[in-house]
Protein backbone atom coordinates (compact mmCIF):
# COMPACT_ATOMS: atom_id res chain seq x y z
CA UNK A 1 0.00 0.00 0.00
CA UNK A 2 1.51 3.31 -1.08
CA UNK A 3 2.40 5.82 1.84
CA UNK A 4 4.16 9.11 1.17
CA UNK A 5 4.57 11.76 3.55
CA UNK A 6 2.19 14.48 2.34
CA UNK A 7 3.47 18.51 1.51
CA UNK A 8 2.16 21.85 1.80
CA UNK A 9 0.67 21.15 -1.76
CA UNK A 10 -1.20 18.41 -0.15
CA UNK A 11 -2.87 20.81 2.08
CA UNK A 12 -6.10 20.68 0.40
CA UNK A 13 -6.33 17.19 0.01
CA UNK A 14 -5.15 16.78 3.26
CA UNK A 15 -8.21 19.10 4.69
CA UNK A 16 -11.00 16.93 2.49
CA UNK A 17 -9.92 13.75 4.10
CA UNK A 18 -10.39 15.73 7.49
CA UNK A 19 -13.68 16.84 6.94
CA UNK A 20 -14.45 13.38 5.85
CA UNK A 21 -13.16 12.22 9.10
CA UNK A 22 -15.16 14.67 11.21
CA UNK A 23 -18.63 13.40 8.83
CA UNK A 24 -17.99 9.53 10.05
CA UNK A 25 -17.31 11.16 13.71
CA UNK A 26 -20.60 13.09 13.43
CA UNK A 27 -18.61 16.14 14.47
CA UNK A 28 -18.32 18.47 10.76
CA UNK A 29 -19.51 21.00 12.80
CA UNK A 30 -16.68 21.24 15.49
CA UNK A 31 -14.07 21.94 11.99
CA UNK A 32 -12.77 25.60 11.86
CA UNK A 33 -9.22 24.50 10.39
CA UNK A 34 -8.98 25.10 7.17
CA UNK A 35 -6.35 24.03 4.18
CA UNK A 36 -4.32 27.18 4.76
CA UNK A 37 -3.87 26.49 8.30
CA UNK A 38 -2.80 22.97 7.46
CA UNK A 39 -0.56 24.29 4.24
CA UNK A 40 1.18 26.52 7.42
CA UNK A 41 1.30 23.85 9.87
CA UNK A 42 3.03 21.38 6.80
CA UNK A 43 5.71 24.25 5.57
CA UNK A 44 9.21 23.07 6.29
CA UNK A 45 9.53 25.80 8.90
CA UNK A 46 6.94 25.16 10.95
CA UNK A 47 7.48 25.40 14.70
CA UNK A 48 6.15 22.71 15.66
CA UNK A 49 6.39 20.85 13.27
CA UNK A 50 3.03 18.84 11.47
CA UNK A 51 3.53 15.51 10.66
CA UNK A 52 1.29 13.87 7.84
CA UNK A 53 1.16 10.71 5.72
CA UNK A 54 -1.21 10.04 2.99
CA UNK A 55 -2.31 6.30 1.95
CA UNK A 56 -3.18 6.28 -2.23
CA UNK A 57 -4.63 3.82 -3.88
CA UNK A 58 -2.99 1.89 -6.89
CA UNK A 59 -4.54 4.96 -9.21
CA UNK A 60 -2.54 7.34 -6.79
CA UNK A 61 -5.90 8.61 -5.32
CA UNK A 62 -5.11 9.79 -2.01
CA UNK A 63 -8.13 7.37 0.69
CA UNK A 64 -6.77 7.68 4.05
CA UNK A 65 -4.28 9.71 6.13
CA UNK A 66 -2.53 9.88 9.51
CA UNK A 67 -1.19 13.20 11.53
CA UNK A 68 0.73 13.14 13.87
CA UNK A 69 3.57 15.08 16.32
CA UNK A 70 6.03 14.44 19.04
CA UNK A 71 5.50 14.43 22.55
CA UNK A 72 7.58 14.30 25.68
CA UNK A 73 7.34 11.43 28.83
CA UNK A 74 8.29 12.93 31.54
CA UNK A 75 8.54 9.30 33.16
CA UNK A 76 10.04 7.65 30.61
CA UNK A 77 12.69 10.65 29.92
CA UNK A 78 11.96 10.40 26.24
CA UNK A 79 10.14 11.67 23.63
CA UNK A 80 7.31 9.92 22.02
CA UNK A 81 4.77 10.29 19.37
CA UNK A 82 1.19 10.76 19.41
CA UNK A 83 -1.35 10.39 16.69
CA UNK A 84 -4.11 12.56 16.50
CA UNK A 85 -5.73 10.88 13.66
CA UNK A 86 -5.92 8.34 11.48
CA UNK A 87 -8.61 7.81 8.53
CA UNK A 88 -9.63 5.89 5.78
CA UNK A 89 -12.41 6.38 3.18
CA UNK A 90 -15.09 3.82 3.91
CA UNK A 91 -14.53 2.40 1.01
CA UNK A 92 -10.85 1.87 0.72
CA UNK A 93 -11.28 -0.25 4.16
CA UNK A 94 -9.73 -3.54 4.86
CA UNK A 95 -7.77 -3.38 1.89
CA UNK A 96 -4.89 -3.08 3.97
CA UNK A 97 -4.58 1.28 4.04
CA UNK A 98 -5.40 1.71 7.64
CA UNK A 99 -2.32 -0.84 8.98
CA UNK A 100 0.36 0.56 6.13
CA UNK A 101 -0.63 4.56 7.80
CA UNK A 102 -0.19 3.00 11.40
CA UNK A 103 2.98 1.15 10.24
CA UNK A 104 4.51 4.27 8.61
CA UNK A 105 3.81 6.13 11.69
CA UNK A 106 5.69 3.00 13.96
CA UNK A 107 8.34 3.18 11.76
CA UNK A 108 9.34 6.87 11.75
CA UNK A 109 8.36 6.71 16.10
CA UNK A 110 11.30 3.87 16.17
CA UNK A 111 13.21 6.00 13.65
CA UNK A 112 13.16 8.54 15.88
CA UNK A 113 13.79 6.56 19.30
CA UNK A 114 10.40 7.55 20.34
CA UNK A 115 9.82 4.90 23.18
CA UNK A 116 5.92 4.84 22.61
CA UNK A 117 3.08 5.70 19.99
CA UNK A 118 0.05 7.06 21.63
CA UNK A 119 -3.47 7.93 20.21
CA UNK A 120 -7.40 8.40 21.54
CA UNK A 121 -10.16 6.20 19.86
CA UNK A 122 -14.23 7.38 20.50
CA UNK A 123 -15.37 4.30 22.35
CA UNK A 124 -18.12 3.96 19.85
CA UNK A 125 -15.70 2.85 16.95
CA UNK A 126 -15.21 -1.04 17.89
CA UNK A 127 -14.18 -1.68 14.61
CA UNK A 128 -11.24 0.40 15.13
CA UNK A 129 -10.96 -0.50 18.61
CA UNK A 130 -10.30 -4.07 17.32
CA UNK A 131 -8.29 -3.19 14.54
CA UNK A 132 -5.68 -1.76 17.24
CA UNK A 133 -6.12 -4.47 19.51
CA UNK A 134 -4.92 -7.17 17.13
CA UNK A 135 -1.95 -4.99 16.70
CA UNK A 136 -0.75 -5.38 20.34
CA UNK A 137 -2.15 -1.97 20.94
CA UNK A 138 -3.30 -2.01 24.94
CA UNK A 139 -6.26 0.63 25.71
CA UNK A 140 -5.58 2.87 28.87
CA UNK A 141 -7.60 2.60 31.97
CA UNK A 142 -7.76 5.22 34.85
CA UNK A 143 -7.05 8.45 32.75
CA UNK A 144 -8.97 10.35 31.61
CA UNK A 145 -9.09 13.27 28.68
CA UNK A 146 -9.19 16.87 30.25
CA UNK A 147 -9.04 20.10 27.25
CA UNK A 148 -8.90 23.90 27.96
CA UNK A 149 -9.86 25.37 24.47
CA UNK A 150 -11.43 29.16 23.79
CA UNK A 151 -12.03 31.43 26.90
CA UNK A 152 -11.15 28.99 29.38
CA UNK A 153 -7.84 29.08 28.02
CA UNK A 154 -7.24 32.61 27.28
CA UNK A 155 -8.11 32.87 30.87
CA UNK A 156 -5.73 30.40 32.09
CA UNK A 157 -3.37 31.71 30.06
CA UNK A 158 -3.66 35.52 31.01
CA UNK A 159 -1.31 36.76 33.59
CA UNK A 160 -4.60 38.25 35.67
CA UNK A 161 -6.23 34.94 36.19
CA UNK A 162 -6.52 33.61 39.94
CA UNK A 163 -9.27 31.17 41.52
CA UNK A 164 -10.81 31.34 45.01
CA UNK A 165 -8.64 28.26 46.46
CA UNK A 166 -4.99 28.32 44.34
Amino acid sequence: MPVRRATVADADTLHDLVCALANYEKLRHKVIATANDLRAKLAPDASPPLHALLAEDDAGQPVGFAIYFAIYSTFRGNWGLYLEDLYVRPEARSRGHGYALLQAVAQDAVSQGAQRLEWQVLDWNQLALDFYERLGAKPMSGWVTMRLTGNALKDLGSEDFRIEDA
